[in-house]
């Protein structure tokens, strides 16, 4: 049945609508890991159109990222404080158009102003989708299941895009752009006649907190920027340090503002648990391994091997099991071992497969390599999903897309730190007389040591997990 609040109505079983609700918010998370995805398999083929520099190929992508951990934070409150429903149709509208603009882009600047755009309006969608869901499905089994499809969606999209973006690339490489196009206006349209405000927004005292939200973007944008520079070691550190230094006290100035504020953008008291701080640290370090992975087998596969984008996305197409194993096997595990050890489990497997890729050669059999590629399906399955979960548990509804905020933060700022500091170890290791394969191997250190440290955080918490005997929903996630 449906229950009715206000403008709301909460799911307590997976009813028709709420089976069609849930698609059109999963389809756009899923819009989302396709883009980047299809992107980062078409990188090879945009760099020989424009002639793009390692450094500036990987800008492509950093500028998506740059865009989206810049606003993320300031996008999970805007959905809390301005309609989540709203934000998400203005902001799905907005990631259209700019989609488009990225096909129609006649040099490199102009794709990386349009994929920083694209990556703003991705950082106001994503937030709201996931509140959308807190907020709309009841707590409980039914949550949590539209969680694990949620975020099993999410991650079957940065694996599945792989290989339409290799097929879409060998029509041109522009296709990568167009088509998120039309999938983007077909989930608008559902959108806009299925998907309901869970509640009205809430009322803020004292107006909205402006120099709150240009602090913490400010700062998020120059540590992002400082992160993104780093894939450069040579080239300008002082100004590499003064933008940290300029993020940090721009940062520090938020902080002060919010103890200050009488209606702060975020409230500072939610960062005091330690669940919440170590899912977003966890999400950082296995964020970070994974795109930094992807980014450098994509160069091995591509430019070291010479295979075509359709042979590259098949060849990596295996990584999108995790789409089925997560809502189907991750809940199951979660009820039985609870969040912590699944997490903990997911980060220990991609740290293995990150070692069984290592002594990859120039000849190497793709049969050698399977095996690194099953492992990263089975950790995403078991890390996203229980992320997304223990980023909102515990935290009162009215916060949910502050939550998110914050998760996506720590996302897209891992995916930011892994895919410059791969580069710049790649960068150095050629520096250095490491070529080819052999650089390439000094930079795969970076996910190994990335992943050991997310399993590291997520061991910590086990400590810590304590679920009561006598809780009535057996259920119930041990916190991260």
């Amino acid at each position: 049945m449906v229950k009715s609040r206000a403008a709301a109505e909460v799911f307590t079983e997976m009813s028709g609508r709420a089976w069609a609700v849930l698609a059109v918010l999963c389809g756009a998370i899923f819009l989302e890991g396709i883009d980047v995805a299809m992107l980062n398999v078409a990188l090879p083929s945009i760099r020989a159109e424009f002639g793009l520099s390692t450094g500036m190929l990987s800008g492509v992508v950093s500028a998506y990222v740059l865009g989206y951990g810049g606003f993320v934070l300031l996008g999970g409150r805007a959905a809390d404080l301005l309609g989540r429903r709203r934000m998400f149709l203005f902001w799905m509208t907005v990631f259209l158009l700019f989609s488009g603009l990225g096909g129609f882009a006649t040099n490199g600047w102009m794709l990386l102003t349009a994929r920083f755009v694209t990556g703003v309006a991705a950082a106001f969608l994503a937030p709201a989708g996931l509140s959308l869901i807190t907020t709309n499905f009841a707590e409980g089994r039914v949550r949590d299941r539209a969680l694990m499809f949620y975020a099993g969606i999410g991650a079957g999209g940065f694996s599945l895009g792989m290989v339409v973006g290799g097929l879409l690339t060998a029509l041109g490489w522009r296709w990568v752009f167009f088509v998120p196009v039309l999938v983007s206006a077909v989930l608008l349209a559902a959108a806009i006649a299925l998907v309901r405000d869970s509640g009205v927004p809430e009322r803020v005292r004292g107006g909205f907190d402006v120099l709150g939200a240009l602090g913490v973007t400010g700062a998020m944008l120059l540590l992002v920027y400082g992160v993104v520079r780093l894939e450069h070691p040579g080239n300008g550190p002082a100004l590499t340090a003064a933008t940290f230094a300029g993020g940090l006290a721009l940062l520090a100035l938020f902080v002060l503002n919010e103890r200050r504020a009488a209606a702060p953008l975020v409230r500072l008291g939610i960062l005091r648990s330690a669940a919440l701080v170590r899912t977003n640290l966890v999400a950082v370090l296995f964020i970070g391994s994974f795109m930094g992975f992807q980014f450098l087998v994509t160069l091995y596969f591509q430019e070291l091997r010479g295979w075509s984008t359709v042979a590259t996305g098949l060849a990596m197409a295996v990584m999108g099991l995790d789409a089925i194993l997560a809502p189907l096997v991750t809940p199951w595990l979660v009820r039985k071992f609870g969040n912590v050890r699944v997490i903990l489990g997911g980060a220990i497997f991609a740290a293995l497969a990150y070692v069984l890729f290592l002594p990859s050669g120039l000849d190497r059999a793709y049969i050698a390599i399977l095996p690194t590629m099953l492992l990263l399906a089975v950790a995403f399955a078991l890390v996203y999903g229980p992320l997304t979960i223990a980023a909102t548990d515990g935290v009162a509804e009215a916060e949910h897309g502050l939550a998110g905020g914050l998760l996506y933060t720590a996302i897209q700022f891992g995916a930011a730190l892994g895919i410059s500091v791969v580069t710049a170890v790649n960068v150095a290791a050629v520096d250095a007389g490491k070529l080819g394969i052999d650089g390439l191997r000094v930079a795969l250190i970076v996910p190994v040591v990335a992943a050991v440290l997310a399993a590291a955080v997520a061991a910590a918490g086990l400590r810590r997990t304590v679920i009561p005997v006598s809780e009535p929903r057996v259920e119930q996630l041990a916190r991260v």
